[in-house]
């Protein structure tokens, strides 16, 4: 038997996928605070629904795979450990002057404090400094060290961040003050700038590494408790955690730079729908991930997901690599409500999973996107999650009623067509954010959507981004989990070390050979065989007097003189297919700030041949009036329970399944595709 196991722990549910022996088995549980809790419910359900015994189940698994949101919820909550950061003397208050704390409009009258990481007490200056050419111009002594340690420790630091000007150029401050801790204080979590990110621009490496220490004592404690659970359970396989550029790591790297796990869970389904859509022939996909807290939206432009070297994280620009994922406050769980200029509003505040939209029963009062769909009829009350979790309709339009229909002076049910036609527009802004406003044509793309409540909402998203094919997953409710079982291994190394085309060829691959031994060693320690392993070089580069950089591929295999032509030609067109053809300024120098080299693991995935139940499928129809929010009709649909067995309808329709439920509109058809999805075809 072979069992792989993916979770993918969300703000309300927590999804989980098992394939065993290439049968799909899917199941979703409420997510809790402690995390552990949540994970391990949601594997009781697996567990059950294979038929198996929990010594049997959890000894059999093969390969556990986990996206998770505690370093997500840390940050978005701006809940983190006391950290401490330990400076070069006179930088002190580098997260405070930021890049000027600019709002997006630039207005030098609007200024917007960053978000706090590190409380001002907690920042230390070391007496050290080094120059730009790594030069120790004050040398760092360890009276300098203990005094700055004591400082900060003494101010409450329960984890240290060292960030030291230039480390990046010659890092020995930074290990020194290291190797004190480790002799010191050898039980406190600390990170280092030049270990973490050895890259230029202080305030991103900063803020990176001032997070990845603040999130270090949170993880450890859930981490703790999560693998003490799985293995008293019995779990023998390594437990593998989604990091935040599209691969994955064992769980003991990740406590390295546990910052890494950033939007785990969303990579994930975007790194299932860029397989979807290679199954399906479409090359051009967007992605909408919409759980009950927020949408996820990514663009997939040749098979392949778009890498920001310089992802934004809460607000704070930081010195990561991410997978390009526009995130925003729209999900089934999130809040209506009327502002003081009395205009509705739909987020981004989430009535989360405790205690949930109103309909829920658990106490909340205030609407949400979910209680909208329920009372336009979209929703089944007694059919939700397979009808394991009864709603309620009346406690759901008393919601509506108090807080949208009598401010706004509109019926309940006007109240609901807003909500759901509001949240709709916010998401397909996103749509457009990642396309329109990147010089793509939606009308190209497929739109993949997934989540819990996205099947509802896809296809009105869809028409209004301009998007005329949409295919929901059948396993759309745990999409993103199944996503992560389809990840591969992967590690990045990089280093700025800036090169110009008149400098020697050897002296960039020099650079390029470094990073490919620790890669090597990466390979070594995660035990990757030598037939799944890759290597890829890549370069941030930009022209002379520019402030940011794209990232270029660099031709395999040794960097030879005669390979400058091609790295010039190769960057002019990423910087074109970026910024617009015409754009290159090509009279000018080319400076290559970042060399980076990424290692993959390919992964051996168990394909799924079908989904557990789909044998047994019988087609059940039935008839429902609801309100049709993108026409405005009443209106009596057709309700399909079993599609599978019946393979294809025209709206307006809804398709039940036991997780989810589907909304064809009027003049679209829905087919199955030989995968056993659902593919929309809107009216033109």
């Amino acid at each position: 038997m072979t069992l792989h196991v993916g979770i993918d722990v969300g703000g309300t549910f927590t999804d989980a996928v098992a394939i065993v022996d290439g049968r799909a088995i899917r199941g979703k549980a409420f997510s809790t605070k402690d995390v552990t809790t949540g994970i391990l419910d949601a594997l009781g359900v697996l567990r059950e629904r294979a038929g198996m015994a929990e010594a049997e189940f959890f000894a059999g698994v093969d390969r556990f795979v986990l996206g998770n949101t505690i370093v997500t919820n840390a940050v978005d909550e701006q809940k983190y450990a006391a950290v401490g950061l330990l400076t070069t003397q006179g930088f002190r208050d580098t997260l405070r002057i930021a890049r000027s704390a600019r709002t997006d409009e630039r207005d030098p009258h609007e200024m917007a404090a960053p978000p706090d990481i590190v409380e001002r007490r907690r920042i230390v200056e070391v007496a050290e400094r080094v120059d730009a050419h790594g030069t120790a111009l004050v040398p760092l002594t360890e009276d300098a060290i203990a005094t700055a340690v004591d400082a900060v420790l003494a101010a409450g630091a329960e984890a240290i961040a060292v960030c030291l000007l230039w480390s990046f150029r010659n890092p020995a401050h930074e290990r020194a003050i290291g190797d004190y801790l480790d002799k010191h204080h050898p039980d406190l979590p600390y990170t280092l700038s030049s270990r973490l990110t050895p890259v230029y621009r202080e305030y991103e490496r900063m803020v990176t590494t001032a997070l990845d220490a603040a999130v270090k004592p949170i993880v450890a404690s859930h981490f703790d408790h999560l693998a003490d659970e799985l293995r008293r359970r019995g779990l023998r396989a390594r437990v593998q955690i989604m990091q935040v550029h599209g691969g994955f790591l064992s769980v003991e790297e990740t406590g390295k730079a546990p910052i890494s796990m950033f939007n785990s869970g969303p990579v994930g389904g975007v790194t299932g729908a860029r397989l979807l859509g290679k199954q399906l022939g479409r090359s051009r996909v967007l992605t909408a991930d919409m759980g009950g807290t927020s949408l996820d939206a990514a663009a997939i432009i040749d098979d392949e997901f778009r890498l920001l070297p310089r992802a934004e994280i809460g607000g704070l620009p930081t010195s990561l690599t991410a997978v390009d994922i526009e995130t925003i406050g729209a999900g089934g769980g999130s809040l209506a409500w009327v502002d003081g200029r009395n205009l509705l509003r739909v987020g981004p505040h989430s009535a989360g999973s405790t205690p949930g939209p109103a309909c829920y029963g658990k106490g909340g009062t205030r609407p949400a996107v979910t209680d909208a769909a329920l009372v336009l009829g979209l929703i089944n009350p007694d059919y939700y999650l397979g009808g394991t979790v009864p709603l309620y309709e009346d406690q759901a339009r008393a919601a509506l009623r108090k807080h949208v229909a009598e401010p706004l002076g509109i019926t309940e049910d006007a109240a609901a067509e807003g909500v759901y036609r509001l949240a709709t527009s916010q998401m397909s802004n996103a749509l457009r954010k990642i396309t329109v406003n990147r010089g793509h044509d939606p009308r190209e793309f497929t739109l993949v959507g997934f989540g819990g409540a996205c099947g509802l909402f896809a296809a009105g998203i869809a028409a209004e981004a301009g998007v005329r094919e949409v295919v929901i997953p059948r396993n759309a409710a745990v999409f993103s989990a199944h996503g992560l079982m389809h990840a591969d291994s992967v590690f990045s190394a990089v280093q700025t070390s800036p090169w110009t085309m008149d400098r020697p060829a050897e002296v960039l691959d020099k650079e390029f050979a470094a990073l490919e031994q620790r890669a090597q060693a990466w390979f070594e320690t995660e035990g990757i065989p030598g037939d799944s392993r890759e290597l890829y070089r890549e370069a941030d580069m930009k022209f002379v007097g520019q402030i940011f950089e794209v990232t270029t591929r660099l031709p395999a295999g040794t960097f030879r003189e005669a390979d400058k032509e091609a790295l010039r030609a190769q960057f002019i067109a990423d910087y074109e297919e970026e910024f617009g053809a015409g754009t290159a300024w090509t009279e000018a120098e080319i400076l290559l700030v970042n060399s980076r080299v990424r290692a993959i693991g390919r992964s051996d995935v168990q394909a799924v041949r079908h989904f557990a139940g789909a044998d047994e499928e019988q087609h059940e129809l039935s008839r429902r009036e609801v309100l049709e929010p993108l026409t405005g009709q009443r209106v009596e649909v057709d309700v399909h329970r079993g599609f599978g067995a019946l393979g294809s309808a025209s709206g307006p329709c809804l398709l039940e399944e036991p997780d989810t439920t589907v909304y064809v509109p009027s003049g679209a058809t829905v087919e199955l595709t030989e995968s056993g999805d659902f593919l929309l075809r809107l009216a033109r």
